[in-house]
């Protein structure tokens, strides 16, 4: 009984490590998109407003 508890206990610990990882990376990925998008915005911003400066 207690091999048994201790091996759910281990499969619930690395469940829950992996869970949240998946959480982690898939939140960074989001935000990656976010600033990523900020980025092209703000570089566009810069070409066009020199064009027009030129």
């Amino acid at each position: 009984m207690n091999i048994a508890l201790v091996i759910i206990i281990i499969i619930a610990i690395i469940l829950a490590i992996t869970g949240g990882l998946v959480q982690a990376l898939n939140w960074l990925l989001w935000v990656a998109i976010i600033v990523g998008v900020i980025a092209l915005i703000a570089f566009l911003f810069r070409v066009l407003s020199g064009r027009n400066r030129v």
